[in-house]
């Protein structure tokens, strides 16, 4: 089995950012503040090395991360 390069949380926000939920919304749900989603967001492109989320969407759909 591969290891997957996002931690579990990294994986929920960007699977509930494909959903189409806003930052605030995932941090509502996941009980955590919104400085702390966009936290996970940045480190998920820094370790993509991508420019922002469309990209690390599109690269983590491409890497089988995440699904539609």
């Amino acid at each position: 089995m591969k290891r997957s390069i996002l931690t579990n949380r990294e994986q929920v926000i960007f699977t509930l950012l494909v959903e189409g939920k806003t930052t605030k919304e995932i941090a509502k749900k996941l009980n955590i503040s919104e400085k702390t989603v966009r936290n996970h967001i940045s480190n998920t492109i820094q370790k993509l090395e991508v420019k922002g989320r469309a990209s690390a969407v599109v690269e983590l759909l491409k890497l089988g991360e995440i699904t539609l």
